[in-house]
């Protein structure tokens, strides 16, 4: 006799046999850069471009320099209850995606299918008016998700306790930092009972205690039979929460599977574009721009040459210094100075910050650059954008390899040995 399948088993098992609660069908967005002045067409002119038009929407692959696809042909299927994370690069089309599952834009070739109720966090504060309060815009968005007045009075209470914002709630959000932004947002969208829910990186702006908080609050929405798409490059958090993976790379489903063998796919790729500098492609639009950083390792200490400008006034603004292991996740910062030292008016600012590292196992590094006024004022940020790597073990004489499943840092320990004889011998110290 068979015996029966686990838990786990049974219920994906009955998750395949679902009705999809989401159906994307060849998704496809292009984007036009810049904004060229358009003369008037002539009669014939209209007409040709009429009839070339449906030749060219189906030429996903043509290459035009004022035209980029920022995806291309997607299709995939999501059950009731399923967690799926969406992995890529920056400018992977993960964002796009989002937004065309939230209905904020439309696909340019392509459809999807959606049954059922979806709440978004896609970017801090979307969704709110700025001129009302943190109460009412509760009340605007639970009123736009479809939820009646008494269903949200019925869980008010709960959402201003998760968000811990109870002192700022009749204050007009436009006064609100990004992280009070954050806060408001998640506790609305993750309270209000949607059938999908959909959260992008937007929780890296969030303290550490409240990115707990909200993933535990995702693992709960999980557990009560709801789908969340999820969207971070924290490959720890991407692993706990999720089951199934979904990596893009350049608008392409390269894989979609096992979150584990998603992952391993996405950080071989990472690590063989290793870099030890990076440039900006694109000017930013905000007060403060991140140009150039370059990273030289000596020895055990790193040091990072950071050039950048201030494009506004701003107040003086300090930096912090994320060291992530080959998947992303971040092992520790360096914060080297907490009191504001760059100021608009010494701009362009060029830095150079030296870190000593503790004892890291040989592999692979990632530094990332953030730089701010306030620890959720954030001005500009480059994650993992330069890498350096680690060909020694720390631990002499070590003759086996090291193993990412015991950690990335060793530890100085010392050996004290007691004999019967209430003697102590110590035998040594090391790491």
């Amino acid at each position: 006799m068979k015996p029966p399948a686990p838990p786990q088993h049974r219920q994906q098992s009955f998750v395949k046999q679902l009705k999809p609660i989401i159906s994307a069908r060849g998704l496809s967005k292009l984007y036009h850069l810049g904004a060229p002045q358009h003369r008037y067409k002539m009669l014939r002119e209209a007409i040709m471009e009429a009839f070339r038009a449906p030749f060219r929407r189906h030429g996903a692959n043509q290459s035009d320099p004022h035209e980029i696809w920022a995806l291309r042909d997607v299709s995939f299927e999501v059950r009731p209850g399923e967690v799926i994370g969406i992995i890529g690069r920056n400018g992977a089309g993960k964002s796009t995606l989002l937004k065309i599952l939230s209905q904020i834009t439309e696909p340019t070739i392509g459809e999807v299918d959606l049954y059922g109720r979806v709440g978004s966090l896609l970017e801090v504060g979307m969704g709110f008016h700025g001129e009302l309060s943190g109460r009412d815009n509760i009340f605007l968005s639970a009123a736009i998700l479809g939820m009646r007045r008494n269903e949200i009075i019925g869980r008010f209470d709960e959402i201003v306790a998760f968000s811990e914002m109870e002192r700022f709630l009749d204050t007009p959000v436009k006064f609100y930092s990004t992280g009070m932004f954050m806060r408001l947002a998640f506790a609305v969208a993750a309270h209000l009972q949607p059938e999908i829910l959909i959260v992008d990186e937007v929780l890296a702006v969030g303290d550490l205690e409240f990115q707990k908080k909200c993933l535990g609050k995702m693992e709960d929405v999980a557990k009560e039979g709801r789908t969340v798409i999820f969207v971070s490059h924290n490959m720890a958090a991407v692993r706990t929460l999720c089951r199934r993976g979904i990596y893009l790379d350049q608008g392409r489903v390269v894989f979609d599977g096992d979150i584990g063998d998603a992952v391993t796919r996405y950080v071989s790729t990472v690590s063989d574009a290793a870099s030890d500098t990076w440039r900006r492609s694109a000017p930013d639009h905000g007060a403060f721009q991140i140009d150039n950083i370059s990273a030289k390792l000596e020895g055990h200490s790193l040091k990072l040459l950071i050039e950048s400008k201030s494009l506004k006034r701003h107040k003086p603004a300090f930096l912090a210094v994320d060291i992530s292991e080959p998947s992303g996740t971040v092992i520790m910062q360096a914060l080297p100075q907490i009191e504001g030292f760059i100021r608009p008016e010494e701009s362009p600012h060029k830095i150079e910050v030296k870190i000593d590292l503790p004892p890291l196992i040989p592999g692979i590094y990632r530094a990332g650059v953030w730089i701010g006024t306030h620890n959720t004022e954030t001005l500009d940020e480059v994650r993992g954008c330069v890498s350096f790597i680690i060909t020694e073990s720390p631990t002499s004489g070590r003759t086996f390899p090291h193993t990412p499943d015991h950690g990335f840092i060793v530890p100085e320990a010392e050996i004290t040995k007691y004999t019967k004889k209430t003697e102590q011998t110590k035998i040594g110290t090391g790491v």
